[in-house]
Formats: C-alpha cells, structure tokens, sequence
C-alpha cells in the first residue's frame, strides 16, 4: 500500500469515527423535530432519519441513496449546493400522486471539525396552506361572482325606471317587485357568509350546553310548516317520545336542522312529505332529515358541502339557492364534534343524517 493509500485509509478512518461519535447527538436532535427529518452525506447517502421521515417515506432506509426513499430531483439538486457552497437552501415541489401535495425542503449543512459535512434536510408539509389559499382565492371569485349578478339587475332596472319605464305603471310594478327579489338574494347571500365567518371564527371551540335535540327538531318544523303547507308537503318528527340531549350549541343546531329541513321542502316534491327521525345509537344521538324528492345525481355527492357548490341548478329556478347553506351545516357539525352523512338515489329522495355527542352529567 502507497503512503498516499494509507494517508486516505487513516483520513477515511478518521472521518468514519467521527461520524459514528456524533451520530447519537445528530439523532437525538433529528429526532426531537416535529416534521419529516433526514440526515445524508455528500454523496447523498442517508445516514439518520426520524421517525415522522419514516412515515412520510417508507422506502427511506440507512446506508442506501436519497433517491431510493424520495424521488424528488430539484431536493437532489438543493441538496448538492448546500454541500457545495456550505449554506442553506430552500427548495418546493408539487406531487400530484398519489394524493395532491405540496412541500418544502430545508437544506443546511451540519458542520463538525474533523468530518466531511452532513446535510440536513427539514421538510414541511404546506398542503394545507396551499388549500387554504386556493380556498380563500375560491371564496372571492365565487361571492363576487354571486353579488355581481344581482347587482347588475337592479342597475339595469333602475336605469330603466329612470329612463324609459319612467311613466309606465305596470313596468314600474313589475321592475320593483324583479329588484325586491334580486336584493332579497343579496340579503340571504350575505347573511349566509357572515353566518359561515361567525362559525369559522370559534371553530376550534367545542360547545358544551345540553341541548334536547327533539325541543330543537319541533321548533325547526313548527317554522317550516308555512312553506311547507305552500307546496303541499307534509312534515313528521318521529323518535320524539322522549327527550334526546345532546352536547351542543342550541342556535347553532337550530340553524343546521332549518337548513336541511328548508332544503328538503324547497327539492323535495310538490305533494310529498319530509320526515325527521331521531334515534340513539351508543353514546350518538343521530337525527335524519329524509325527502322523497327527484333525489341527487351522485356526481354531486362528494361537493355538496363545498361553498357556493349547487348539486340542484338545473332547473331549480327561482328556488336556487345561495349554496352555502350545507356549508355553514357542514361547519357546525364540525364544531360539534359530529359527522354528516348524506344519502341520495335519484328517484326516491335524498336523506341527510346529523350525528351528535350524546349529553353524559
């Protein structure tokens, strides 16, 4: 063996011992980071992972490359210039199988005197920031859209009375009671988003009142029953025999179950009947609102809780709606800790069950 062979081989030695020496240190430090953390040389060989890089990459495994356990070249190349300049760097990508994600990697070298310098690499999960963002982009495109069209119909018909309809009697009748309409829709629009902000604004706070479901369900019916007789359809509560309390927030239930049961009369049917049943199950207290109406394409099925999402447009004329309605229902149940669960088959009507904590003292 050359001097020169053993000059390397000592050097190797030396870098292999240290690294081994603070390999418990790096390991407890990747270890005590709350996101996905992986520890790799300069030939990018994994040296250290934790455990949330174990979930987030099965395939990452000690000794073997980077690329086996995450297939993510711009990360590879972040990775050679933090070795090569010896400063930090941030890198994102988009996956799209086999979920839809988003992530950012935080490379920085880890310098020790002695040894050849590791890389280590953070990284964030920013899904949920992205969809948030998405959302919020959504959300003003859709409630412009939704306040634009209203408002361009009272200008225009304002316009009009000002104009050429100015002496006509029955085109005055008839534009204002057109502009009653129209605003009575951007009332109910906006009334929803700041009911759906007001819900959002305490989300992660848990109700904790006992509330009797059937008192709520009754009160629900009882102011239903006008628009409901106006269409010739029928209601019944059943499972009211005796009181089912619940945990939760009396208004708020009160809002979720005029909602569904508003939504059943308005698609359910001229000449049909909505029934409401309670019924406990375990330590749940699950009330369904069931119609018998035309029923709902399943393709509209996984989006109804969507804002301004319609799954009844075609053809709903002047009973659309402002599409936030499930929304906000959506958004309390959440609250509630429950679960809502929607059933629909078309031809024989759609049932939306809400299932609640059921009151322990």
């Amino acid at each position: 063996m050359s001097i020169d062979d053993r000059q390397e081989t000592a050097s190797s030695g030396i870098l292999l011992s240290g690294a081994t020496a603070v390999g418990p240190l790096v390991r407890a430090v990747i270890d005590a980071v709350d996101e996905p953390c992986i520890v790799v040389d300069g030939t990018h060989e994994v040296r250290w992972f934790n455990r949330d890089a174990a979930l987030r990459f099965p395939a990452l495994s000690e000794g073997f490359p980077l690329s086996f356990g995450v297939r993510v070249t711009t990360l590879y190349d972040a990775v050679d210039s933090a070795r090569d300049r010896l400063a930090a760097e941030i890198v994102e990508w988009h996956d799209k199988v086999p979920t839809e994600r988003w992530s950012r990697a935080h490379v920085a070298p880890l310098i020790v005197p002695g040894i050849a310098p590791f890389l280590m690499i953070r990284i964030e999960d920013l899904t949920e920031t992205r969809r948030m963002e998405r959302m919020r982009a959504d959300f003003v495109a859709n409630a412009s859209h939704e306040l634009r069209t209203p408002l361009a119909a009272l200008s225009g018909f304002i316009e009009t009375l000002q104009g050429p309809a100015r002496d006509d009697g029955a085109a005055r009748a008839r534009f204002l009671g057109v502009m009653a309409e129209q605003a009575a829709r951007m009332k109910r629009l906006i009334d929803d988003l700041l009911s759906l902000s007001r819900i959002e604004m305490k989300a992660h706070l848990r109700p904790e009142a006992e509330v009797d479901l059937c008192e709520v369900l009754a009160r629900v019916l009882d102011l239903a029953r006008p628009a409901a007789t106006a269409e010739g359809i029928t209601l019944a509560l059943e499972g009211c025999d005796t009181a089912r309390a619940v945990r939760g927030d009396r208004e708020e239930l009160v809002q979720v179950f005029t909602n569904l049961v508003e939504n059943a009369v308005k698609y359910g049917g001229a000449g049909g009947s909505v029934e409401v049943t309670v019924r406990t199950e375990g330590d749940l207290v699950l009330a369904t609102v069931r119609d018998h109406g035309d029923g709902i394409d399943p393709v509209h099925l996984p989006r109804l809780t969507e804002r301004f999402y319609r799954g009844h447009s075609d053809g709903a004329g002047s009973r659309r709606g402002t599409g936030l309605g499930l929304a906000i229902v959506k958004h309390i149940v959440t609250r509630h800790g429950g679960r809502l669960d929607i059933w629909s088959r078309r031809g024989e009507g759609s049932a939306f069950t809400v299932a609640l904590d059921r009151w322990k003292s």
